[in-house]
């Protein structure tokens, strides 16, 4: 139910996301911090909607289909706004397209096994790289507002954790592609072994 209080707390994630962006236009480092803490509310919604959803038993189908886009439509918007406003500079946009990639493919991924009625759930190293994600973008949101950490800024220490991040996110990503497509070849046999044998490739067609 689209009302129930977890999809509230998952759509409020999802609402979240024009005022982070409202947030790059302040001029003055308030807005970056202001940026930071609707980023921290959203990211305890992404814990707690699904908490909650179990303790009071309102798990749903819409709630498992939310959750997951409000992660990707949250992390890409940052990522497009942090490199627009060079809080991403120079080869730290590799990773980022990384990351941007990863997610296309997933959904994609998740779109089609949803047609042939399979689920694919999160794994706990794709839940802990979304962490790791959201802290990156957090530093990098405060990014020249933020402190000094010896010889290294702010901003160098989110561009550190955002090459981490790609990593977690190619190997999660390749998780998830080798098990789809484990799926697909059991759907293609299947398909294969259901069709009536006059129109199974024979070798002639096979050249």
């Amino acid at each position: 139910m689209l009302t129930s209080f977890p999809n509230m707390l998952t759509l409020s994630r999802i609402g979240a996301i024009p005022l982070i962006i409202a947030t790059f236009y302040i001029e003055s480092h308030l807005g970056n911090w202001i940026g930071l803490a609707v980023l921290v509310y959203a990211g305890a919604t992404d814990f707690f909607d699904g908490f909650v959803a179990r303790v009071m038993a309102q798990q749903s189908a819409l709630g498992k289909f939310l959750d997951p886009i409000a992660d990707k439509l949250l992390v890409g918007s940052l990522l497009v706004m942090l490199v627009a406003f060079d809080r991403i500079p120079g080869i730290a946009v590799l990773p980022a397209i990384v990351i941007l990639c990863r997610e296309i493919l997933v959904s994609g991924l998740r779109e089609f096994l949803a047609g042939v009625k399979i689920s694919m759930p999160v794994s706990r190293l794709s839940q802990w790289k979304t962490a790791l994600q959201m802290i990156v973008l957090g530093i990098l949101l405060v990014g020249p507002a933020g402190p000094m950490f010896g010889r290294f800024s702010t901003t160098e220490i989110g561009v550190a954790g955002l090459w981490i991040a790609a990593l977690l996110t190619l190997i999660t990503g390749y998780d998830y592609l080798r098990a789809g497509l484990r799926y697909v070849e059991v759907i293609d046999a299947d398909a294969l072994v259901s069709k009536p044998e006059a129109d199974k490739p024979t070798s002639d067609d096979l050249g």
